[in-house]
This record gives structure tokens, sequence and C-alpha cells, in this order.
């Protein structure tokens, strides 16, 4: 026979061998070993990996809190795992994110995953990772194949992302800050809500629009917002809202919510350095990394609560499942979640949150 026919001697041959193998007689296909629980075989075409898996993890804002919790989690479940991880810190520059995911295909990787500093590079990546054959996972940040927005992307077109779910986080930060709202009292012609964040990060914009509509619905009336354009730092959400308090010294009453906890701690900061009490503030963050120690010191603050969002568990997550995709050709979803807790000072040690 040509080699686009059937050897059936050698079919049997690896039939029979596999039925032994799993202690099973074959009908119609053969399925692999498991413990009872169906395993996902590997897409057609594709070879399972039987050598070291190597992976760089690429991260935006290397330095900031929750990214250190996530390359811990990585490195911890790397390990577990016997992958080679390489932790990379990009900052907050996209150029950089290209070039270390070329290093990393240059050094000859089995997989990248990347937390992009800006989405717009997005399709370069995932160009340079087909071209090579690198599998490429993202975490965190979505990152479209065929254009620089995220959201105007479609669902099929986006890479794989562990993470959290934009929609629910923020609809449980506009709940908590919604609620507190009612039990101070407050009037809402006499309080307004800001809204801070980095405007081209889609995972943000998806919790910005989800807390202000929770917002609406637990707190039963209307509030005036303000939207403030930042780089995601607490320095850079300070000096932007100083300058909005600045320009609505009318309003008595301030709501501080956002993208993460580094612009809501930037707003707390502006807002009580402006000479507004702490009570006269409701500072519901994101991370909660950043709140703690405000709470740490039993300090009065305008930082009431935050929504803990633990990034070792999106950073073993992400290698666990790049390492399966790799190793057993498991299919990567197309997006993942880590879970969430409320938290605030009476409750955030009990939680398991780090405070550095």
């Amino acid at each position: 026979m040509t080699n686009r026919g059937v050897n059936l001697n050698s079919m049997s041959v690896r039939r029979r061998a596999l039925a032994s193998l799993c202690g099973m007689s074959l009908v119609l296909a053969v399925s692999a070993c498991s413990s009872g629980k169906e395993t996902a075989s590997a897409p057609a075409g594709q070879q399972q990996n039987t050598g070291k898996i190597t992976i760089v993890y690429a991260q935006k804002q290397g330095d900031q809190e929750y990214f250190i919790g996530e390359a811990e989690g990585a490195k911890a479940k790397a390990a577990e795992l016997g992958v080679d991880l390489k932790v990379v810190n990009l900052g907050n520059d996209a150029n950089k994110a290209v070039t270390e995911v070329q290093n990393a295909i240059n050094q000859k990787v089995s997989g990248v995953i990347v937390v992009v500093p800006d989405p717009s590079v997005g399709p370069q990546l995932v160009q340079l990772a087909k071209t090579a054959g690198v599998k490429l996972l993202t975490s965190d940040d979505q990152v479209c194949a065929t254009g620089p927005d995220p959201t105007a992307c479609p669902k099929e077109q986006l890479v794989p992302r562990i993470g959290f779910s934009g929609q629910q986080m923020g609809e449980q930060v506009g709940k908590r800050a919604g609620e507190d709202f009612k039990k101070a009292g407050w009037k809402p012609e006499e309080t307004a809500i800001i809204e801070a964040w980095k405007q081209d990060v889609t995972v943000c914009t998806d919790r910005v629009k989800a807390n202000q509509e929770a917002f609406k619905a637990a707190a039963g009336a209307d509030v005036k917002i303000i939207e403030v354009g930042t780089d995601n730092t607490p320095s850079d959400a300070q000096s932007k809202i100083s300058a909005t308090v600045s320009g609505n010294r009318s309003v008595k009453n301030w709501i501080v919510m956002g993208c993460n906890d580094e612009n809501v701690a930037g707003g707390v900061t502006a807002i009580q350095n402006s000479g507004y009490a702490a009570d006269n503030i409701i500072g519901v963050g994101l991370g909660a990394y950043l709140a703690c120690k405000e709470w740490r010191g039993g300090k009065a603050t305008g930082f009431k609560a935050a929504l803990f969002i633990n990034g070792s568990d999106v950073g073993a997550l992400a290698v666990q499942t790049l390492h399966d995709h790799i190793k057993n050709g498991t299919p990567m979803p197309a997006e993942a979640f880590a879970p969430t807790t409320m938290v605030d000072a009476a409750n955030w040690e009990a939680a398991g949150v780090k405070c550095a």
C-alpha cells in the first residue's frame, strides 16, 4: 500500500497493545487510560510533548504587588510541574513585550504567557508565536489576534486568557459602594463618583462599566460620575484626581472606584489631602493589596473596602493551563477565572490577604 492507505496489520498491533495497556476492549475507537474521568485528547495533528517544557511569563508592571504575587504563584506551580519558567518584567513598555516574546522564541521555549502593557501589540505577538509554532496564552488582559482593540474583536479571534471576570468584579465593587452609600445616608446631589482607570485597557473598561450599573442598582439613586483617565498607578491617579477635586469643591462626599487598588489608593489620598475627612469618602478598591496597608495601621481612612483578587491564583492557573496544553494537548479555554472575595478593615486578614 501507499502511504495514503491504511496498514491493517500495523493498526491491529497498535490496537491490541493499547487495549492491553488500558485493560479494556476496543470497539470503534481507542481512548486513553484514565482514573475514571474523561481526559481531553490532543487535537488532530498536535503532538504531545514528552520533553522539558520551558515557558516565559512576560508581565506588564512586574513590580506591582498584584503581579509580584502572580509571578510567585506561577513559579510555585512551575516547580511543582517540573516546568522551566522565566518571568520577565515588561513595565509599561509595549515594544518590550514584542522584543521579549521574540527573545523567548529565539530561545526555543515551548510557550509564552503574556500580560500586555498595551493590547495594540496583540496581533504582532500572535503572528510571532504562530510563525514560530510557540504556544501563546494571555493572563489578566485580553489580546486580539486580528486587531489592536479586543473590544472590537470577534470572540473566536481572542487569545485564550486566564484571569478574572471584569464584569463580575465590577459588579461586586459597585454593589459594595452602593450599599455603603445608602448606609452613610448621603444625598445624591451632594455626592460625586470618581471612576479612574487606564481607558485603553479592555478589562479595566469592563470593570468600570459594570460597577457603575451595579452601584446604581444597589444605591437606588443617580449620582454624578466623573471619569478620570490614568496610567493605573497611584501617583498618576493622585495627580489627576487632585485636579478633579479642585475643580469640584461643591461636592461634599466622594465615592472612588476604578480598575484597581492603585487608582482608588491614589484617589483617596488626593481627596484626603484636599481637606476631606475619611467619613466623607467611600473608596472601594480592586486587589486589596494596597487597601490592607491603610487598614493595618488602624487609622481612619476613606479606603472602605476592596475586592480581593489573588494574583498568585492567576499565575498558577496560567502555568497549569499552558503546561497541560503543551504536554497533553488539552485545549485551552477561551477564558478561565480565579475566585474573588470582598474584604474590609474587619476581615482582610481572615480572608488571607497578604499585605507587603
